[in-house]
């Protein structure tokens, strides 16, 4: 008899290990180059890379990785540092200062070892000249809230930074780079990765102000300067490679739905806002069951990518609480449904949660505990609409990032 919640939670785990470093840098990591070794890096997955590195190059290594505080490991040679995010803090900046120090003055037969993965935009946080800590903590602060896309946050990033948009590479010179990414920007643009610090910046200051524009925030005459003036850089001797991204993560649980026979169905990387997304599934779950839909089940709808929220409320959750809570809405309930919204690095936004379980039963026990699911949607409190419908997953932090993952599982409505 199958489990739906079993199988969503093996689902999810799958997904999560095939972006793990311990079996994604197997493939992809070179051979230790001669000379000196520096290792640096910023993201969630930068201190399980950093150890990974470790133990398949051994030493001597030396260097220094930036992680948010709970994501990190203990390294033998490499040192980890914790920091805020998704806002960045002085920890942060004292960080990414002692990072931009450490390959300073290298030579061309030295060579960087640049470990890259998602929420290094804010650990990696060292603001341009004249622009103050405290304003791009404001300005990344309602960003986030406005439901902008990553691609339009990490824009503005990089025109305010010190060290993004390849200004890290830069610093670099003549040492050779390699850039090890594990990927959480849908369509794996590299360059917007952690804002891409050894990737050039193509983007226009003008880009920038038009984000800027879009969302209502404005700014100091300094970070409209720091705009401005920001140009593209040259970068040489560079080896740029992705390790794992959400394509790999959704295969890897698709294939495992095979063994257990059920029909995956991939819609790949997915973005746009998390309410109207979570609509266009729902419609789909129901065509399926209906017997109009693309698929018979019993199967498994898998996307992956990132969604946005724009928040007026005060609650807490994240983009896949968000997505869970306006799923179990439109479905009503239907018995043949079940779904899991989680977030690959192990926490979305700001709970302590990875994401949550949809079911059936999910509203009425919603109503016995008097809440009401539409009134917790409006106060962006989808935290608190699973966590007292007990249907929260807590993993803790994976220390791997490929971002979202979402399945929504159709039991075979002859059964």
């Amino acid at each position: 008899m199958l489990d739906p919640k079993k199988l969503l939670r093996e689902l999810f785990d799958t997904a999560v290990a095939a972006a793990s470093p311990v079996n994604c840098m197997r493939t992809w990591l070179p051979e230790k180059p001669a000379g000196r070794v520096i290792v640096i890096g910023a993201g969630k997955a930068a201190a399980s890379m950093a150890e990974e590195l470790e133990n398949r190059w051994g030493g001597p290594l030396s260097g220094h990785v930036i992680v948010p505080h709970g994501h990190g490991v203990a390294c033998r040679w490499i040192e980890v540092i914790e920091a805020s995010h998704p806002v960045p803090d002085e920890s942060g900046v004292a960080a990414a200062m002692k990072i931009l120090n450490s390959v300073s003055n290298l030579r061309a037969d030295d060579t960087v070892v640049c470990l890259i993965s998602g929420g290094g935009s804010s650990l990696l946080c060292l603001p341009a000249d004249g622009v103050t800590l405290a304003e791009k903590q404001s300005i990344t602060s309602q960003l986030l809230r406005s439901g902008a896309a990553i691609y339009e946050i990490n824009c503005v990033r990089k025109k305010l930074s010190a060290i993004k948009g390849g200004k890290l590479a830069a610093a670099c010179a003549p040492a050779n780079v390699i850039t090890l990414i594990i990927s959480d920007v849908p369509g794996n643009d590299i360059s917007m990765v952690a804002s891409g610090p050894t990737v050039a910046d193509a983007s226009t200051p003008s880009e920038a102000f038009s984000i800027l524009d879009r969302y209502a925030i404005s700014v100091s005459d300094n970070a409209r300067l720091a705009i401005e003036s920001s140009r593209p850089l040259a970068i040489a001797n560079s080896d740029i490679r992705i390790l794992a991204s959400s394509d790999d993560a959704l295969l890897a649980a698709a294939a495992l739905a095979v063994e257990r026979g059920i029909a995956p169905y991939l819609l790949g990387d997915l973005r746009g806002d998390a309410r109207a997304l979570a609509l266009q599934h729902a419609e789909l779950a129901l065509q399926i069951v209906a017997g109009t839909g693309p698929v018979e089940p019993p199967c498994v709808i898998l996307s992956g990518g990132e969604t946005t929220v724009e928040v007026h409320g005060d609650g807490r959750g994240g983009r896949n609480g968000e997505y869970a809570l306006t799923l179990a809405i439109a479905l009503l309930g239907h018995p043949a449904i079940f779904a899991l919204a989680c977030d690959t690095d192990g926490i979305d936004g700001r709970g302590d949660n990875a994401g949550s379980f949809v079911t059936p039963n999910i509203l009425q026990r919603a109503d016995a505990a008097g809440i009401d699911a539409k009134v917790m949607r409006e106060h962006n409190d989808s935290y608190e609409f699973f966590r007292r419908t007990l249907e929260l997953i807590i993993t803790g932090p994976t220390r791997t990032n490929v971002n979202d993952f979402r399945a929504i599982l159709i039991a075979d409505v002859k059964e």
